[in-house]
């Protein structure tokens, strides 16, 4: 994941929204149980629930049902600020699994948050990774071949930042003897690494058809040649190797360049015997004069074979990317009534705020995507693309264009100056400016728009849920031969080397001399999207700074925050959504966007919510233990809200 400087805006955002009094508890009745086996709820990723026992008109008596920790803060001391609980939990066979932010994989009581079984990979935890140490999730799998109750029928399969795949016993915890080495697999065995944290892996793997597949997170912008971003398959019984798959080796022979990784979930259809990778940006992000064109199958929505690893189709979002634009967040796959006709599509969210929907059998657009010129004359030795992909609806979800009167301050004024005077200074010509030595606006910024958490999809009402932020960077190129001062200069500024290229970079949220955005706000927003129309429904501001900057709130009204984490919709019309930097959970009507409850949680909860319904009751989870590049609140919990017995 590409996720930089965010804690030096965090305190930037301002929002009061209005708190909504708690209902009183009303008599439900018991539902029919519902699980939550993979990540994003089903293989395709909807982050959508059947489950309809919490409604808008009980979801007010939400209360905590049970929390479980994970026992990172009495464990981990200093090694917790680095580190993002980002985790979703799953449920599958009658226990929740949780992965913590160290790859502790513990399975739970669903009705109570008991511990089962606890599995410690003990990784390193003093090695630095470029993201930070994180685990989103782990993948459930049943061995179709096995007998019931056989040891490692029901499979658990965890990445670890440190490059293993484990392979665990759903019922015990302990890892599957005749998986690997012991249970565990070495997924970067054979590759040539400058430093041990470069390489990670934060995502979880998927798995279908006898096949456990894994991505990867690459270090960015520290050189040209980087290491490679190829995708890599195993045997889910034995471990043995099954397939690689290199989106740099479509491109051009004399292309130098590396990375295009898979850092975000991946999608399954296990009946076309497909595979989605959301595949990220070559190395280095912000020049490219020595990987002319489009580099390959970096920065597309790519389908593979499962068992083969080939290449079925493959979709460009971004040519030849040059402003960290990769493809963050997992394809979402559903049938889309665009117009009036339904097909089997692949939902893209992007952080330029687009959102591409193609068609999952063959990779074109469903909804039309035309080529748009786009801002020219590169830095020396740069080859633009002249033009770049729109999809023709719904309209961008966050904003691209940004002139010196714009510029916003604190009642008006304060702080507008210094960022009129740094807009004026830098080079904007709209979106896909390219960077350059003046210093580019880089607007939607590398974490905005929409990053991990992706979108929800509720098929039946044809509506996407989906938030985003709003922040511009300031990415400045260097030449090479100065960045070594520029490091000694600034030590705390995001300075690369991008070695073997002409120019280093930094890059920086650009900030008022208050420390706020300069861009006007709302910096934060939920929307919802009608797929038939490609019309947005409607969109709120979300977050408030209530745990930010106290007392902050009354000075600025639906301006949003940042927001890290994805939504949750269920079917009777709700959207849940942490993500905010701000302590709670909360719930909107999926209908008019309006906020009706919230949850106090112990934590910032910067992660996706998921729901299972457990012997008759709904539950809602979610990770809450803050974010080390959001500067929120540390914790290692996951809270359980239900409704009253």
């Amino acid at each position: 994941m590409k996720l930089r400087n965010i804690a030096n805006w965090a305190l930037a955002a301002l929002i009061v929204v209005a708190g909504c009094s708690r209902m009183p508890a009303a008599h439900v009745a018991p539902a029919p149980d519902v699980d939550w086996p993979f990540y994003g709820g089903d293989q395709g990723g909807q982050r959508f629930s059947t489950a309809a026992q919490i409604t808008p008109a009980n979801v007010g008596a939400l209360t905590a049902a049970w929390t479980y920790s994970t026992g990172d803060v009495a464990s981990k001391g200093a090694a917790l600020k680095h580190s993002a609980f980002e985790d979703t939990p799953i449920m599958a066979g009658g226990r929740v699994y949780v992965c913590s932010p160290f790859n502790e994989v513990s399975a739970l009581d669903p009705g109570t948050g008991r511990e089962i079984w606890r599995f410690d990979p003990k990784i390193d935890v003093n090695v630095r990774y470029p993201n930070d140490d994180v685990c989103r999730g782990v993948a459930y799998w049943r061995d179709p071949s096995a007998p019931a109750g056989a040891p490692c029928a029901e499979r658990i399969f965890m990445n670890s930042n440190d490059r293993r795949l484990f392979a665990l016993d759903a019922a015990t915890g302990k890892e599957c003897a005749g998986f690997g080495k012991g249970g565990v697999v070495d997924v970067a065995a054979g590759v040539h690494l400058f430093r041990d944290g470069e390489m990670q892996i934060t995502s979880p793997p998927v798995v279908a058809r006898g096949v456990v597949i894994v991505g990867s997170s690459i270090d960015d912008n520290q050189r040209v040649k980087e290491v490679s971003g190829a995708v890599r398959a195993f045997d889910a019984r034995t471990g043995a190797p099954k397939w690689t798959w290199d989106p740099i080796a479509s491109a051009p022979a004399d292309v130098v360049t590396g990375a295009a990784n898979v850092w975000a979930p991946m999608s399954i259809d296990e009946s076309r015997d497909l595979v989605f990778l959301p595949t990220t940006s070559p190395s280095p992000d912000f020049w490219g004069g020595m990987r002319k064109g489009d580099d390959g199958d970096a920065d597309s929505v790519v389908a593979l074979n499962i068992e083969t690893g080939r290449k079925v189709w493959a979709f460009k979002t971004v040519h030849h990317d040059l402003w960290d634009y990769d493809n963050p967040a997992q394809p979402t796959l559903g049938v889309v009534a665009w117009q009036g006709r339904s097909e089997p599509a692949v939902l893209q969210p992007t952080k330029q705020g687009l959102l591409f929907t193609l068609n999952r059998d063959t990779g074109q657009p469903v909804i039309p995507v035309v080529e748009r010129p786009v801002p020219q004359n590169g830095a020396p030795g740069e080859v633009l693309s002249p033009t770049q992909p729109f999809p023709t609806a719904p309209a961008p979800l966050a904003p691209s264009v940004i002139d010196q009167k714009d510029a916003f301050g604190l009642f008006g004024w304060l702080g507008k100056s210094s960022c009129e005077r740094k807009i004026a200074a830098a080079r904007h010509d709209g979106l896909f400016t390219p960077p350059s030595l003046q210093g580019t606006i880089v607007y939607p910024f590398t974490g905005g728009g929409s990053n991990w958490g992706g979108l929800a999809f509720d098929a039946s009402r044809q509506v996407v849920y989906v938030n985003t932020s709003s922040a511009m960077h300031l990415v400045t190129l260097i030449p090479a031969d100065r960045v070594a001062a520029a490091r000694a200069a600034e030590p705390n500024v995001e300075i690369s080397p991008q070695s073997g290229a002409p120019f280093g970079m930094r890059r920086q949220v650009m900030l008022s001399s208050i420390g706020m955005p300069c861009n006007p706000p709302p910096w934060g927003l939920l929307h919802a999207i009608d797929m038939r129309t490609g019309r947005i429904l409607w969109e709120v501001p979300i977050g408030t700074t209530q745990d930010l900057a106290p007392g902050s709130q009354f000075f600025l009204h639906n301006a949003g925050i940042p927001n890290f984490g994805g939504p949750l919709a269920t079917a009777s019309g709700l959207v849940f959504l942490g993500a905010t930097l701000d302590d709670y959970l909360r719930a909107f009507d999926a209908a008019t966007g309006k906020e009706i409850w919230r949850g106090r949680l112990p934590a910032g909860g910067q992660a996706t919510p998921m729901t299972y319904v457990w012997k008759g009751r709904q539950y809602v989870v979610i990770a809450s233990g803050g974010h080390s590049k959001s500067g929120t609140k540390r914790g290692d919990q996951v809270v359980a809200f239900a409704l009253p017995n």
